[in-house]
């Protein structure tokens, strides 16, 4: 009887290998701003001369220019390949392990040596990353400048706004791969930059019964950038969001709620184009639990404990729960399981300096 155990063993490894192979690359597909994270620690006249505060994010206006240069000179620096969506389906391709290449990303850069630098780290980090190259603009940075516990963030967009759906999105070899893809993810920063890709991908996915996935990403995008928000979300079949951007855009939809479960609701109710996939709705709200809806119901899963002296920065901790979401989607696991994985991948990411992580996931 004995001989037949390590058989058994041996057959149940090579069935978990199978099933962990039949995702095939490309299945996952993000498209948005590719920067180059630059970080550095630096003193506080640094922070002085560029005039940034010790904790915050902004956009850089003229004053920063010479700064990314200069942080680069004049400190030890380490490069990271970053923007919002990168960051997402860089973290479910590492939650993914393999194969390589499940994920796909799309952005525009620079013809740069930034723009070298940021191809070798999405190699690094095994994403399909299929850059639109162009040299009016340089290769969109963000320099992170921390000092002791904080972080002062300055995003120069750049390459990342001048993304042309006609000179990329369109070509057929690109086209190509969005339509391998089974699940899609866009962070709505790319509202800012080009709608009409966005809205060429929603209808595709809408189209075909895949899955559209968008992010508020910040409450500028649903003040602002409303009117294009809401040409995309009737294809939206998961919304992703944290508690302030899921309370901008409450007062902006006229919800006249602040109770973030109604909120979850009213979003889910909103217009919908595939009517075979009921919307899903995801808020996060930092250590408080993420509300889902579900079917009919709102449910609130708690996030897992973290000790506050072993939170080194809590910046990524929002793409790295897309990304651990979406690993699990792709694999067409329960919604449950994937907002697992999320806070999973959060909680790992916020025990380190910006989007990064150790080698292999420890997720079970």
């Amino acid at each position: 009887m004995a001989t037949g155990e390590p058989r058994a063993k041996k057959i149940k490894l090579a069935e978990e290998e199978e099933e962990k192979q039949e995702i095939s690359q490309n299945t996952l597909f993000g498209m948005g701003n590719p920067l180059l994270d630059i970080c550095a620690v630096v003193d506080k006249d640094f922070l002085d001369k560029y005039g940034l505060k010790p904790n915050d994010q902004i956009l850089a206006e003229d004053k920063h220019k010479e700064m990314f240069e200069e942080v680069v000179k004049k400190f030890k620096v380490e490069y990271h390949a970053g923007g919002a969506t990168q960051n997402a389906v860089k973290v479910a391709q590492w939650m993914i392990q393999k194969p390589h290449k499940v994920a796909t990303f799309f952005g525009c850069i620079g013809k740069d040596r930034f723009g070298e630098i940021l191809k070798e780290k999405a190699e690094e980090s095994h994403v399909d990353a299929h850059y639109y190259e162009q040299s009016e603009e340089p290769t969109g940075t963000c320099a992170a400048c921390i000092t002791g516990d904080n972080r002062s963030l300055v995003a120069h967009l750049a390459a990342a706004n001048c993304y042309k759906k006609d000179k990329h999105l369109d070509l057929e070899e690109n086209w190509k791969l969005v339509e391998k893809a089974k699940v899609y993810y866009i962070a709505g920063f790319f509202l800012t930059v080009s709608l009409e890709s966005m809205l060429k991908v929603a209808k595709h996915a809408s189209e075909n019964n895949k899955i559209f996935s968008l992010n508020l990403s910040a409450p500028f995008i649903c003040q602002v950038f409303k009117e294009s928000l809401m040409k995309v979300m009737p294809y939206v079949d998961i919304l992703f969001g944290n508690e302030t951007e899921a309370a901008t855009f409450a007062r902006e939809q006229g919800f006249e709620t602040k109770d973030i479960e109604e909120i979850a609701r009213k979003t889910q109710n909103l217009p919908k184009v595939n009517k075979k996939r009921q919307r899903i709705v995801v808020f996060t709200q930092g250590k408080e639990g993420t509300v889902m809806t579900k079917g009919d119901k709102v449910e609130t899963f708690p996030v897992i404990e973290t000790d506050q002296s072993e939170i080194v920065d809590t910046n990524g901790a929002g793409d790295a729960f897309v990304g651990g979401f979406l690993s699990e989607l792709v694999q067409d696991k329960s919604p449950e399981q994937c907002i697992r994985a999320g806070h999973y991948a959060a909680n790992v990411i916020i025990r380190h300096a910006g989007c990064t992580f150790p080698e292999k996931p420890d997720f079970h």
